[in-house]
C-alpha cells in the first residue's frame, strides 16, 4: 500500500487501547476511510524517552505485541516507521560490545570518541560552546571500559542515546540493513529523527553541515528506493530549512503551521496564514500536533518576535489548563524550543474554534497528519503530568478501549471525523489549491479545484464559524456540507 493524500494518523503503539492488537481493532472498527496511513511511534525495544533509544530495530517491543500486529495494521494503512539515525541505546549489542572490548570490538569506531574526534583529544570550551545543543549540557558522556579505563563519546541527547559515528563502516553497515529491514516489514515512509544531528565537523555547530547533511541524506534515500519506500526528514528549525530539503525533492513537515494558526485564531487574523500558505512547500506533511509538543523556533521571521511572545502569553491565559510552570524545570522541561500543550486546550477547548483550526489545516497544501489526542479532542492530562513530573506528558493520554468509545460519541470528534472523511474521500484535494480574495482579515477564503470537482472553505476568524461547499459531479451542483 504506497502513500496516498490522506489523513495520518499519529499514536504510541500503546496509546489507542493499550497495545499494538487493541489498536489495530479499534482502527479497524473506527477509522475505516478516516485515515489512509499511521505513523506508529518507535515500538522498538527501548531503554528511554518513550521509544527514542532504540536497542534493536529487529523485534517489536514484546508489551507491545509482534510483527504479525504490525502486519495486522498495515493491511488497510500504508504505514511510517522511525529510525533515529542519529543514536542508539547504551544498552544496544553494539553500545555494550564497544563498552566490553574497547578497540578490540568490531564496533570500536561504530560511536564518536573524543579521543579520535579531536584534534588534541578533546575539545576546548569554544568548540564544545559552538556546538548546537538542546540541552543544557555539553554533549557527551564519559564511559568506563571493562579494563577500567575512561574516556568521552558524543552524545547529544539523553545518556541512553549514544551518537552513531555515520563515517564508519559498520554504521552504514547497520544503517543499511536497518533501512532495507522496515522496508521489507512493511513501512513505505521511514522518518529520520534528529538526523541533523549527524554531521559532525570541527569548527561548525554540527549541525546540518552541507554539504555532509545531504551525503547522509542520498545515501539513506539510495538504500531505500530499490524497495519504493519514501524519506521523511524530522526537524525543528528555521522554516528555511524545510526549503532547502523540498527543493532537493524529499517530503518535508510543516512546523511551522501549529504556531501560525493560534496566532490566526488568537488574533482573528488571516494575515500571517496567508503569507504561509501562499509559500509554503508542497510536497509536506502537515501538523497541528505530535508527539512533541508546539515549535517555537519552527516560525522564526514567519511570525515577529513580538507576535511569537504575543501567542504563548495567549496560549496560557487563553489556553484550559496550562500553566508556564509545565513548561519550566520543575515538570524537567527545558525546550524552550517548543510549548507542552493539546492542541483542543491550546484553543480552551472550544469546539467550534478546534474544528475550524482542523479545517484549515485539511484545506492547507500537503498531506494532514492528526495526532491521537487530537483525533479525538483530548484535553491535557493534569493527573498524568502531576505524577510524571514529565511536562511532555501533558499531551500524551493513553487511551482505553472504553475511553475511546465514550470520546467517538462527543459532537466534537464526531465533526472531526466527518470533516476527515470528506478531506479523504473528495477529488479536489489532488488538484490547484487557491487562496480566494477575502474583503478584510477576519475572513479566510480556500479552494481546491481538480477538473470538475471543486471545493471551497470560507471562514469568519471572529466567529470561528465556517462553510464547505463542493461540487457534486453527480448532481452537476454546488452542495454544502454540514459540519
Amino acid at each position: 500500500m504506497s502513500i496516498k493524500n490522506e489523513i495520518m494518523l499519529i499514536t504510541y503503539a500503546n496509546s489507542m487501547g493499550g497495545d499494538l492488537k487493541k489498536l489495530s481493532t479499534v482502527l479497524k472498527k473506527n477509522f475505516k476511510g478516516v485515515f489512509g496511513g499511521v505513523h506508529i511511534l518507535p515500538f522498538f525495544p527501548s531503554s528511554a524517552d518513550r521509544g527514542f533509544a532504540p536497542i534493536t530495530y529487529d523485534e517489536v517491543d514484546s508489551n507491545f505485541g509482534d510483527w504479525n500486529d504490525i502486519d495486522s495494521i498495515k493491511e488497510d494503512f500504508y504505514l511510517m516507521f522511525d529510525f533515529m539515525v542519529n543514536h542508539i541505546s547504551h544498552q544496544s549489542k553494539y553500545f555494550r560490545d564497544f563498552a566490553e572490548h574497547k578497540d578490540n570490538s568490531k564496533y570500536c569506531d561504530f560511536f564518536i570518541r573524543y579521543k579520535n574526534f579531536w584534534p588534541d583529544g578533546e575539545p576546548t570550551r569554544q568548540d564544545l560552546d559552538m556546538v548546537y545543543k538542546r540541552k543544557d549540557r555539553d554533549p557527551y558522556i564519559t564511559v568506563k571500559f571493562k579494563d577500567d579505563t575512561k574516556e568521552c563519546i558524543w552524545c547529544t541527547f539523553d545518556s541512553e542515546q549514544v551518537d552513531i559515528n555515520l563515517t564508519s563502516e559498520a554504521a552504514n553497515k547497520f544503517v543499511e540493513e536497518t533501512l532495507v529491514g522496515m522496508a521489507k516489514r512493511g513501512a513505505k515512509l521511514v522518518r529520520l529523527d534528529a538526523f541533523a544531528y549527524t554531521t559532525k565537523k570541527i569548527g561548525t555547530n554540527c549541525f546540518f553541515v552541507e554539504p555532509d547533511i545531504w551525503e547522509v541524506l542520498d545515501k539513506i534515500k539510495g538504500f531505500l528506493e530499490p524497495y519504493s519506500v519514501e524519506v521523511l526528514p524530522e526537524i525543528h528549525e528555521h522554516y528555511k530549512i524545510q526549503f532547502e530539503l523540498a527543493k532537493r525533492g524529499y517530503w518535508v513537515y510543516d512546523f511551522a503551521l501549529p504556531m501560525i494558526m493560534l496566532y490566526t485564531i488568537y488574533n482573528c487574523s488571516n494575515k500571517r496564514l496567508i503569507e504561509w500558505l501562499q509559500k509554503c512547500p508542497r510536497k509536506q506533511f502537515t501538523t497541528l500536533d505530535t508527539h512533541d509538543g508546539i515549535g517555537i523556533v519552527d516560525v522564526a521571521d514567519l511570525l515577529t518576535e513580538q507576535e511569537i511572545e504575543q501567542t504563548k502569553e495567549y496560549l496560557f491565559s487563553k489556553g484550559a489548563n496550562i500553566k508556564k510552570s509545565y513548561n519550566s524545570s520543575t515538570y524537567n522541561n527545558l525546550d524552550c524550543y517548543q510549548i507542552n500543550c493539546t492542541y483542543y486546550s491550546a484553543l480552551g477547548n472550544n469546539d467550534d474554534a478546534y474544528i475550524l483550526s482542523r479545517a484549515i489545516q485539511f484545506f492547507a497544501p500537503g498531506i494532514p497528519q492528526v495526532y491521537y489526542v487530537g483525533a479525538l479532542a483530548g484535553e491535557n492530562d493534569i493527573e498524568l503530568i502531576e505524577k510524571t513530573k514529565q511536562g511532555r506528558d501533558i499531551n500524551r493520554h493513553n487511551y482505553t478501549v472504553q475511553e475511546i468509545n465514550e470520546n467517538l460519541e462527543r459532537p466534537v470528534v464526531k465533526r472531526l471525523i466527518k470533516l476527515m472523511r470528506f478531506r479523504n474521500k473528495y477529488d479536489a484535494f489532488n488538484g490547484k489549491f487557491i487562496i480566494g480574495e477575502t474583503s478584510n482579515e477576519h475572513e479566510l477564503s480556500l479552494t481546491w479545484k481538480n477538473g470538475k470537482s471543486e471545493t471551497s472553505l470560507d471562514a469568519n476568524l471572529k466567529t470561528c464559524d465556517f462553510r464547505i461547499s463542493y461540487f457534486d459531479c453527480s448532481l452537476s451542483l454546488f452542495r454544502e456540507i454540514e459540519i
